[in-house]
């Protein structure tokens, strides 16, 4: 495959394009089918007729009938029609992957292959989402015509480079869909190491720095549900000073400024991030409220709205104390890992369903001091919670590549779309594969 810079554009009504690239109606390349909902007493949840999609891009349950075919015509998309969202939101574009058959949100546009790479003009679609939307009309909500779509100026390259620039682009899909399906295994891998063994039904230990798993056969019945002898439990309370956040009275909205020193929310615990934020209080108000100060190794809590969801304190805090959404759990257990008590508030069925049973729900959710201090805690050997914790983190790490690099070849498509499926860039000759 080689690609060449363009140099030569002539200017079009839709930019500039190459000299040798022609601007068409959508129409021209393509029959416009809009969709048409059938009669709503001829739905079955069954299955027996053709797959009904009304226009949010996904496919339901709601079968027309197959003697809807005889008695009203529907409006048909073929398999690798582009489907689009004509009616709100509108510029949404998919493809339809068999026979469907299409409601009033959606349209089909079934190209001439003759001339023109159904995928092509599907890239080509999304990349110029902003101006379908635009293409909208209507107060109460936004509606294509087939008029609009018809009369869509595009370009229309040769239909060999059509089919190149699809094929790149294609590649591209299926890699990121590669590291999407992987990156699901992973997560579906740590959904089910976490359950066995934040429970102990599956132990973990280190032999001469391997890590080996087993079976749990002996358990001891608690309050909280079976979990091996050799474990411990306990109250928060026991192992740990709970502090939360500040009432309303101690930090009003009037002392908060825009500098000083900084007030973490949930949105640090949220996002895993301790540098986001725009809250902060005066060094005179921090004297006040220095109880609520964050310390390295504490595990902030969230509290009120979202509940349960937690983060360690890096070593690096900036100095700051936590606002009234937040507690903090300071541990005063030696043999209690900060980082194995963050990844049993994270990801223990058996927490979240206690905490489900005790946290108040009136208008918001919410977790008080008396309750969190009720709230047991498994506690199993420091050397397992050192192994649990280090094949979460390891896990998650890989994880995180994989969404690293998907995030990685995004950026690489959408530049790719826009040199490409402009002309800026053109694929010459050779084999898209090569």
């Amino acid at each position: 495959m080689k690609l060449r810079k363009e140099t030569e554009f002539q200017e079009t009504e839709i930019g500039k394009i190459p000299r040798e690239w022609k601007t068409v109606k959508l129409s021209s390349i393509a029959r416009i089918i809009m969709g048409q909902s059938p009669p709503s007493d001829t739905y079955n949840r069954e299955g027996l007729g053709m797959p009904f999609l009304q226009g949010k891009m996904e496919f339901g349950r709601m079968y027309p009938s197959p003697t809807t075919y005889t008695t009203q015509p529907l409006k048909i998309a073929e398999p690798n029609d582009i489907l689009i969202s004509v009616r709100a939101p509108v510029g949404d574009v998919n493809i339809a992957p068999y026979k469907v058959c299409i409601g009033r949100g959606l349209a089909a546009i079934r190209f001439n292959l003759k001339t023109a790479n159904h995928m092509f003009y599907f890239y080509y679609l999304q990349y110029i989402k902003n101006q379908l939307e635009t293409l909208g009309k209507g107060s109460t909500f936004k509606a294509i015509t087939k008029k609009d779509l018809e009369e869509l100026l595009i370009p229309l390259p040769p239909i060999k480079e059509q089919e190149k620039v699809s094929g790149i682009l294609t590649m591209i899909d299926k890699t990121i869909e590669l590291y999407h399906e992987e990156r699901e295994g992973l997560e579906r891998l740590k959904r089910g190491l976490m359950s066995e063994l934040l429970t102990g039904r599956i132990r973990v230990k280190e032999e001469n720095g391997r890590l080996s798993f087993y079976r749990e056969t002996e358990l001891q019945e608690t309050e909280i549900g079976k979990i091996p002898k050799e474990w411990g439990l306990a109250k928060l309370e026991k192992i740990a000073k709970i502090i939360t956040g500040p009432f309303g009275s101690q930090l009003k909205k009037s002392e908060l400024t825009n500098h000083g020193i900084k007030v973490y929310t949930q949105e640090n615990v949220l996002e895993r991030n301790f540098e986001i934020g725009n809250l902060y209080i005066s060094e005179e108000k921090f004297k006040e409220l220095k109880n609520f100060e964050v310390m390295p190794d504490d595990v902030l809590l969230t509290i009120r709205g979202t509940i349960g969801k937690s983060i360690k304190v890096p070593t690096s805090i900036t100095k700051g104390i936590i606002h009234t959404n937040l507690a903090i759990i300071r541990l005063e257990k030696k043999e209690v890992l900060p980082d194995f008590v963050e990844l049993v508030f994270n990801e223990s069925e058996i927490w979240m369903e206690q905490v489900r049973r005790m946290y108040s729900a009136t208008t918001i959710p919410a977790l008080y001091g008396r309750t969190l201090k009720q709230i047991k805690i498994m506690l199993p050997p420091l050397n397992e919670q050192k192994a649990i914790t280090h094949i979460f983190s390891t896990v998650n790490r890989a994880i995180e590549l994989y969404r690293e690099e998907m995030t990685r070849l995004e950026r690489l498509k959408r530049g790719l779309m826009d040199l490409l499926l402009t002309g800026k860039v053109r694929v010459v000759d050779g084999d898209v594969g090569s």
